[in-house]
């Protein structure tokens, strides 16, 4: 039988590939963005059953909305991909308390938001997986990336607790550290990778993601790091 895998944070990058390689699988997909054109253009490149959604995952009414529609279409919930975050790439004195609060309302109140609607789904068959996207800044501080840097904190201690609750109820609760830039049209645009820093290619990441889905619970992976390959790193 087909899961039905949702994607909370779909953009032309890593978002994307998820969705394709989901749905490659046989999965139904759904996919969450707030960007009702970023969303279509993702969907426009996944083929298979897909469920485009435009919501807010800051605001709880549009979450539940948002899950009803893609249970309607699919079913329950089987995985869910907490997969958005917001940066705004300044340090303390020039970040304003709007800024930081947008990256933790983004980041881990929404993550929140959406696990706790996937969670009421797989305690009912007693299995599921729910995947969170962190980043290197969410185990190391980064200069000018404050609010970036405290909301990864967040997701990380987030899944880490929510791991330890629902592991011994049958639902892998994992969190992948992205440390890395990932290769998209944007980032080609504006950054000149050199021998010693490749970009992570956003296609291999997501069959990282798929095989967390496929492990058996007698071991299950809690934290994923995925890079790319790096003399200076390697030497």
């Amino acid at each position: 039988m087909a899961q039905t895998v949702l994607i909370a944070g779909v953009g032309p990058g890593l978002g994307t590939s998820l969705a394709r390689k989901f749905a490659a699988e046989g999965c139904r997909v759904g996919m969450i963005a707030r960007s009702e054109s970023s969303l279509q253009a993702a969907a426009s490149q996944v083929e298979g059953d897909v469920l485009p959604v435009q919501a807010d995952i800051t605001d709880p009414d549009q979450v539940a909305s948002a899950f009803k529609q893609v249970r309607d279409s699919f079913g329950p919930v089987d995985i869910l991909i907490n997969h958005a975050s917001f940066a705004a790439w300044k340090g303390l004195l020039e970040l304003s308390p709007e800024e930081f609060e947008q990256s933790w309302r983004v980041t881990v109140f929404g993550g929140f938001l959406c696990a706790k609607e996937a969670v009421s789904d797989m305690l009912k068959s007693g299995d599921g997986a729910i995947l969170f996207t962190g980043a290197t800044s969410g185990i190391r501080g980064r200069a000018g990336a404050l609010a970036f840097s405290s909301a990864k904190f967040g997701v990380r201690g987030m899944a880490d607790s929510m791991a330890r609750e629902y592991w011994p109820k049958g639902i892998h609760v994992a969190h992948i550290i992205i440390d890395g830039i990932i290769d998209t049209p944007q980032v080609r645009a504006q950054y000149k990778p050199d021998e010693n820093e490749p970009l992570l290619n956003p296609d291999a990441i997501a069959e990282s993601y798929w095989n967390l889905t496929r492990q058996n619970r007698s071991a299950w992976t809690f934290e994923l790091e995925v890079r790319p390959h790096n003399e200076e790193f390697m030497a």
